[in-house]
């Protein structure tokens, strides 16, 4: 019975080994996409990388929305009554406001009236009457104010922007990086998988032949063909991660308005090859212009350069009027200054217990705690984790030097194996331990390549040393 079975497993795998490919098919010409062109092809085209130089823009608009408030203002008003054949009265009035840093405005007019049932405060001769003079905040406003704020502001902000840009490009560089090291791994996983279906292949080949001619069993066989099989499905299953990792660049790949598709054959570069910079060690660089914390600082000084104004608004408010006089002599050309001739006046006005206002300063103070709050915080995060990510660097390259000399130790030891198998003194049991350990070798080596060029990725990104290439477009 036992020799029936065996012949029916013999039967089986013949039929099973006409219906193999004896030729596993190479890899295709490929074309490379380096690291460095795919880089500069997301700083020029990427829509993100796009809206990072608009904070520029914005910055730009804030500050001319700030000087804005400076403007001179020109108004005038027309009025005028006529009834039962009569003028009533008709009054025309121009003024000219210069507004300034200082809660100072220079004010300018000209007034003309006349009619019967004028008005005599607003009366005026032929040739009207000019004025000009200042308003002046005496207490709320004189230093600080609105104006005053929106300036100070606004020269904030467009370090802010720089900053925001700033971590917006380092972000979309740094998922962009990590994208196309995690292509490179699984690309050359690919590749040593393709070594490992062609080693399985081989074995198989040459147990079957070896079944014919009657120095294998039907079993050897069958386990030359499951470790085949086997071989098919870990190829398979990596395939799956390389459409996943390639997609993943090409979601950062565009060309003006429109992404772009990789070809089939679009290979990464040499997983092996040094693609980011060489970093500073930890004690040779300084967080102090590190754009996380440098927006949070800018953030800061914005509430603060708010909070004053807050704080102003605590005062009353008091402005003074003043205005000469000039009547218009008989020629209607040259004015006449009188210092007798003036108007003057004051506005005054005080909340009686001033609760907006100290709520507001109150908030203000709040929002101010958070921010340096949320600064320290950053800081000490970024600090340990540039840390952390160095030592963790220095342990990965221990591991790979450790795991290039047992690769080379495992490839002896299958090489060796393979001359046993040939001379009829191993079996396939033995031969299919030492490929494994030969192929799970190789993709130690690049999955532990790939974890330090991330972890000096991470070091790049948290200590501000990511490489992003000018803007070519």
């Amino acid at each position: 019975m036992k020799r029936v079975l065996e012949w029916s497993f013999a039967f089986l795998f013949f039929l099973i080994g006409l219906a193999t490919p004896n030729q596993l098919y190479g890899q295709s010409d490929s074309t490379l996409l380096s690291y460095q062109e795919y880089l500069q092809n997301i700083v020029n085209y990427h829509p993100i990388a796009q809206k990072a130089a608009l904070k520029t823009a914005l910055a730009k608009a804030e500050t001319l929305g700030a000087k804005g408030n400076l403007d001179p203002v020109l108004a005038s008003d027309w009025s005028q009554k006529n009834f039962a054949d009569k003028l009533y009265y008709q009054q025309f009035a121009a003024k000219l406001k210069f507004p300034t840093r200082l809660g100072i405005d220079v004010v300018g007019g000209y007034e003309n009236t006349q009619g019967v049932f004028l008005n005599p405060e607003n009366k005026t001769d032929d040739f009207g009457l000019w004025h000009l003079g200042l308003e002046v905040n005496i207490l709320q406003g004189l230093i600080v104010n609105e104006r005053k704020t929106a300036l100070d502001q606004a020269k904030v902000f467009q370090d802010l922007a720089e900053n925001e840009k700033q971590i917006i490009l380092n972000d979309l560089v740094y998922n962009a990086s990590s994208a196309y090291v995690i292509w490179q791994q699984y690309s050359y996983n690919q590749i040593v998988l393709a070594e490992n279906l062609a080693l399985a292949n081989t074995y198989f080949e040459n147990t079957r032949q070896s079944y014919a001619n009657g120095e294998k069993s039907a079993m050897d066989t069958l386990e030359a063909f499951i470790l085949y099989q086997d071989a098919i499905a870990f190829q398979q299953k990596n395939e799956l991660g390389l459409i996943k990792s390639k997609q993943n660049v090409e979601n950062h790949l565009w060309f003006k308005e429109n992404p772009v598709t990789l070809q089939e054959n679009t290979q990464p570069e040499d997983y092996t090859n040094q693609i980011f910079p060489s970093p500073k060690e930890t004690e040779n660089f300084s967080l102090a212009n590190h754009p996380i914390l440098l927006a949070a600082i800018n953030k800061l000084s914005y509430a603060e350069i708010d909070q004053r104004l807050k704080r102003e608004k605590l005062k009353p408010k008091l402005k003074l009027k003043y205005n000469p006089l000039l009547a218009t002599a008989d020629d209607g050309l040259n004015p006449n200054f009188a210092v007798n001739n003036y108007k003057w006046g004051f506005d005054f006005s005080m909340p009686l217990l001033l609760r907006s206002e100290r709520a507001n300063r109150d908030k203000g103070e709040i929002k101010i705690m958070e921010i340096k709050y949320d600064l320290q915080n950053k800081r000490n995060e970024l600090q340990n984790k540039i840390e952390g990510s160095w030592l963790q660097q220095d342990l990965l390259r221990e591991q790979i030097v450790l795991l290039d000399r047992n690769l080379e130790n495992y490839r002896r030891l299958l090489d060796g194996e393979n001359e046993k198998f040939r001379l009829g003194e191993s079996s396939v049991f033995l031969l299919n331990k030492r490929q494994e350990k030969y192929i799970d070798g190789q993709l130690k080596l690049i999955e532990t390549t790939i974890k330090q060029q991330i972890e000096l990725l991470n070091f790049l990104y948290f200590s501000n040393q990511l490489m992003i290439p000018n803007a070519s477009n």
